[in-house]
């Protein structure tokens, strides 16, 4: 990229924005920060004024959250890489909503690859906040929702709805409950580490939900029966693992 990328920080702690701006100088010098901000009041001004490219967003301000900034961009749309130090529920909320975080304190390694993943001329899809915002505001939440990217367009699904998926080379084919299929540009190992509790990679090209088996028949090779009457393949070295699995639903 010939020109550089125009960024600011919005963090409520001045250690934090110093630290974080000088990772950026030493280790993403296409990226050039213009401006900072420790609040959402402040963040919103800075914003509107210099229109940046790039915002490296904390989630707790002082006076709001990140979200309120985001709500309140109306047609400026800069991609957003947020900073967080929250714990496991919070970092699986990203992974979710396949939205770019960094842990702080930040990984130099982390922060040069989230970087060279952005797409000024996109920016950050207001669809993906919704599902960030929904999933961490109540640890309780039941009905977890999923971002998925296909070659034509973003689509949000409740992770219960998802029967399973099997590997297509660099994709992955989705298979829901109601019958539907969904083609994403994401490989299925890239699944297996977003969806790591109540899913189960039964096969080198197959990844379930395991609340919806409904049998496992164990000859011709091994298969497990899904609802609606699919049939996955148990690889060898995952049946006992599988009959594991189904002695503890």
């Amino acid at each position: 990229m010939s020109e550089k990328i125009k960024a600011i920080i919005i963090d409520d702690h001045a250690s934090a924005r110093a630290s974080l701006k000088s990772d950026i100088e030493d280790y993403c010098p296409q990226v050039d920060i213009v401006a900072e901000a420790e609040s959402v009041a402040t963040g919103l001004i800075v914003i509107k004024a210099v229109k940046p490219d790039l915002i490296f967003l904390d989630i707790d301000l002082g006076d709001g959250e990140g979200f309120d900034i985001l709500e309140s961009l109306e047609d400026l749309k800069p991609n957003v890489i947020f900073t967080t130090g929250q714990d496991e529920h919070a970092l699986k909320a990203f992974r979710y909503a396949a939205i770019d975080y960094l842990l702080k304190p930040v990984d130099p390694d982390e922060l040069q690859s989230a970087v060279e993943r952005i797409q000024p001329e996109r920016g950050i899809d207001p669809k993906m906040v919704k599902v960030l915002s929904d999933n961490l505001g109540d640890k309780k939440q039941q009905r977890k929702k999923l971002v998925l990217h296909t070659l034509e367009k973003i689509v949000v699904t409740e992770i219960d709805d998802i029967l399973r998926m099997e590997s297509s080379s660099n994709y992955t084919q989705f298979y829901f409950t109601d019958g539907a299929k969904l083609l994403v540009t994401k490989t299925l190992k890239d699944f297996e580490k977003i969806l790591d509790e109540g899913f189960e990679r039964v096969h080198q090209s197959h990844l379930i939900n395991k609340k919806h088996i409904t049998g496992y028949n164990k000859v011709d090779g091994g298969f497990l029966i899904m609802k609606g009457g699919d049939e996955v393949p148990v690889s060898q070295r995952k049946k006992a693992l599988v009959v594991r699995m189904l002695d503890e639903l």
